[in-house]
């Protein structure tokens, strides 16, 4: 698997997460009911590392 972006985007969104903004470059501004913070998530993200780190920035288990 070369973009882990869909699938990060997809368990998100299941998960109460929503877009908040547009962020600088090719990131996107996300907030999470289970976060405290609100995070970023590159528009393409290819390390399954990257993919977990956003999930864990997210409050969420790793899924990759």
């Amino acid at each position: 698997m070369n973009d882990y972006g869909k699938p990060v985007r997809r368990i998100l969104t299941e998960n109460g997460c929503h877009l908040l903004r547009q962020g600088r470059g090719d990131h996107e501004v996300w907030t999470s009911p289970h976060a405290s913070r609100p995070f970023t998530v590159p528009t393409k993200i290819k390390s399954r590392h990257t993919a977990n780190g956003i999930l864990k920035d997210a409050g969420l288990p790793k899924a990759f």
